[in-house]
């Protein structure tokens, strides 16, 4: 991966000779930084799967069908997925570490009404709320990562994706241990730890502030409220429809939403087309190697929520032990993300980021076929460590190259639309597993799902540029390249 250093609003090149560019002296240590920010994502990827564990409780509590509880991971992944473009636009005015502040105290606040909610409904707004605030706070830890220098980059990036990764495969053994120790309400509320952890990120405020105002160009352009209600409603209304069948959804109903998601879908191409600089701008969609990456890391991250929504049940059937054995089982999985952070960047100073995330894909694939294959826990254990190592990969990788592929005036908002895909990529593999169960068997749904990394695979090995490169020097902002 070639590795650059950012001054200024004018992206860089690589040197003559191949050599990359000297790293700032001056740039905050990428390990220190990756722990405080690795911290505060802890609570929100736990969020993810922690809950899973605990519907069949809330299903009795609430006394709901427990198809309708699926919302409850639904709701999560879709304002997650919709706040990271939106908070990408807001660091064009905002430095990280405000995008930060405002994320997790919207993340705390929209946990805290879900832990506490009377109804399901109430319950679904506060996860709604939280899940906004957790795509905010993940594209600020993104932004003021992504602004180190290479090799701090990288790292940085590493320690981060280890730390999500560890906590949402280790989420179902807290849901597990939580629910069974102190109620499904505590499972919701977990992310509400967020706040104090946010204290751990206060020395390291003057970097984020830097990060965020090195590049930022001033533009105070208003949000394009349009584009991103088109975006909003496409997203919605996909997700609504892979689990439109696991929760029961009437007819109608059905065809209202996918109508509405065509419609999104013309106008947001309408959108893009018509508006330069609007909440998807094209110049950025049109970089070479863009979508390539985004479509990337959403198949994979799908190809991981899916399995990990399977794979707590699927542990369960085999021993008959209760989901916190369940999450013991899963411990040594959620470990591996760990040397897969660290790996990572050893793996891109000897190959590109292009060729590293082939493998990542390809690992993922191996590792949802062995799940649907098998019928022991070790195997699913296996195979769901290595869907654990290709998301804790992909992830540092494809958001290290993110900023790569676009001016520095754009990067923010890069950042936020390659996070918005692979989160929504993320709800998309739990939402197509859960709705393929209820018509084929279980192994063949988590098979289709398989397809997903392998498109993934096949689009790294065709569709990415020839070298890891920026655009060039005179680039300018708003020419579609």
């Amino acid at each position: 991966m070639s590795q650059h250093t950012r001054q200024g609003t004018t992206p860089q090149t690589i040197p003559s000779g191949g050599a990359p560019a000297p790293e700032r002296t001056d740039a905050p240590d990428g390990r220190r930084l990756g722990l405080t920010l690795g911290m505060l994502v802890l609570p929100m990827y736990v969020a993810l799967g922690a809950p899973s564990v605990a519907l069949p409780a809330v299903s009795r509590a609430l006394a709901v069908p427990f198809g309708s509880t699926a919302w409850i991971l639904a709701a999560w992944s879709l304002t997650s997925a919709l706040a990271m473009p939106v908070a990408g636009r807001l660091l064009v005015r905002w430095s990280p570490f405000q995008v930060l502040v405002a994320g997790v105290v919207t993340l705390a606040a929209g946990s805290a009404l879900a832990g506490a909610g009377p109804t399901l409904s109430v319950v679904i707004v506060g996860r709604l709320i939280g899940g906004a605030g957790a795509g905010a706070t993940v594209i600020a830890v993104f932004a003021a990562a992504t602004a180190l220098p290479g090799r701090q980059r990288i790292r940085a990036l590493g320690i981060i994706a280890a730390a999500s990764a560890t906590a949402s495969g280790c989420g179902t053994l807290l849901g597990g241990a939580v629910t069974t120790w102190l109620g499904w309400r505590a499972v919701l509320a977990i992310p509400v730890l967020a706040l104090p952890l946010l204290l751990a990120a206060l020395p390291s405020r003057c970097a984020l502030t830097r990060s965020g105002s090195r590049e930022r160009n001033g533009s105070t352009g208003r949000l394009d409220i349009v584009g991103a209600a088109a975006l909003s409603v496409l997203a919605g209304s996909l997700i609504t429809l892979l689990q439109a069948h696991s929760v029961g959804l009437p007819a109608p109903v059905t065809l209202v939403v996918a109508a509405a998601g065509a419609l999104a879908a013309v106008g947001l191409w309408w959108r893009v087309r018509s508006t330069p600089d609007g909440f998807v701008p094209r110049r950025v969609i049109a970089s070479r190697g863009f979508l390539a990456a985004g479509l990337i890391g959403g198949t994979v991250f799908a190809g991981y929520y899916g399995v990990l929504f399977r794979a707590p049940s699927l542990i369960e059937q085999a021993t008959g032990g209760g989901p916190l054995k369940a999450g013991v089982l899963l411990v040594p999985a959620a470990a591996c993300s760990v040397l897969a952070g660290r790996l990572v960047g050893s793996l891109t100073e000897r190959f590109t980021g292009w060729q590293v995330s082939a493998g990542l894909a390809a690992l993922t694939v191996v590792g949802v076929l062995v799940v649907a294959t098998s019928t022991g826990p070790i195997p699913i254990v296996v195979g769901t460590a290595l869907t654990v190592c290709g998301f804790a990969g992909a992830q540092a990788v494809l958001v290290s190259l993110a900023p790569d592929l676009v001016t520095a005036d754009d990067r923010d908002t890069a950042q936020g639309l390659l996070n918005f895909m692979n989160a929504l990529g993320g709800g998309i593999g739990p939402a197509a597993v859960a709705g393929l169960s209820g018509i084929v068997p279980v192994p063949v749904a988590l098979a289709v799902l398989a397809a997903l990394p392998l498109a993934g695979l096949v689009l790294s090995l065709t569709l990415r540029p020839t070298a890891d490169r920026r655009p060039q020097p005179d680039a300018t902002r708003g020419s579609p390249r």
